[in-house]
């Protein structure tokens, strides 16, 4: 986790010795990083996958993230923005990012080509932990947009995939349409080592698959209890009844996982906007378990 200690940046300690790559970003985390974007892939109407590659070597050589961690993105004359990483950490020298157009900071990049360049800070907060989960059963559920950050973790266990047990994925949009990343579906959903359910909540001719709530796929889950971990992320509205399907399906408190979407400022746990109760999101989540959640003073 980078300081949260503003200092100048300079090219080289006291003593003469060239900083590293990892050195310079713990320097000065309020410091965005030129990045150029290298590839737009759009997803749907309003959501583009963005890859983006960290300009400076030596930056580019040390960012490393854990899913469920976020970056701060800036464009230069607009704003700044968090926005989750959708990139496995186990795939280097890039940073995928999902963005939803919903206003002028997202249209604007919207607007941007490849070979254009943009500001990247962090990594930034508390992912989720995977080095905990494996060697156990595994249930994600996104519901929307929130499938982007999940998309890190997914990965992550797809390329480790020995590592793990059972892998669940529950994914659930509000119309065909809105289906995000159909390709990599489509690949999971022929792969014997994931189990796959997609469900929208209104269909039309096109649709083969599950019309209903993310939670309607909880019907004919079977889990393990005693070896799972449960993980969601979406709309808050989503968290409650998901929570309660994993309860009734016996998944301990401790093993819930959930990311919490607030609006984070600076990234370290310095400005407030992110404040929940004693807690900041930025620092001490986003991602929480529902036992820390849930006794979180003036919680959501």
């Amino acid at each position: 986790m980078p300081s949260s200690t503003a200092v100048s940046v300079h090219p080289f300690h006291d003593e003469g010795r060239p900083l590293s790559g990892a050195e310079m970003m713990r320097a000065n985390p309020y410091r965005p990083w030129p990045a150029r974007i290298t590839s737009m892939t759009e997803l749907t109407a309003t959501e583009t996958l963005f890859e983006f590659r960290l300009v400076d070597e030596r930056i580019r050589e040390a960012f490393r993230h854990e899913p469920g961690q976020f970056v701060e993105l800036s464009l230069f004359g607009v704003g700044e923005a968090p926005i989750s990483i959708s990139s496995s950490p186990t795939k280097e020298g890039f940073i995928e990012l999902c963005v939803r157009r919903t206003g002028r900071f997202t249209e604007r990049l919207h607007q941007m080509q490849c070979g254009e360049i943009v500001g990247i800070r962090g990594p930034f907060g508390r992912g989720f932990p995977i080095d905990t989960m494996r060697g156990h059963d595994v249930l994600l559920v996104a519901g929307g947009l929130g499938i982007a950050p999940l998309r890190s973790l997914i990965n992550n266990i797809h390329d480790e995939r020995s590592d793990f047990g059972k892998v669940t994925i529950i994914y659930g949009s509000k119309n065909p349409g809105e289906v995000m990343f159909r390709n990599q579906f489509e690949m999971w959903k022929h792969r014997k080592d994931f189990e796959l359910h997609l469900t929208v909540d209104h269909g039309d001719e096109t649709w083969d698959g599950e019309v209903g709530l993310v939670t309607k796929p909880f019907e004919h889950l079977e889990i393990d209890p005693a070896n799972t971990f449960g993980v969601l992320c979406g709309p808050p509205i989503m968290y409650r009844f998901v929570v309660q399907e994993m309860r009734k399906k016996n998944i301990p408190y401790d093993r819930i996982y959930m990311s919490f979407e607030r609006h984070m400022k600076c990234g370290v746990g310095k400005c407030g906007h992110c404040q929940v109760g004693h807690q900041y999101c930025c620092i001490d989540g986003p991602v929480f378990n529902y036992w820390e959640a849930k006794n979180i003073q003036g919680s959501m």
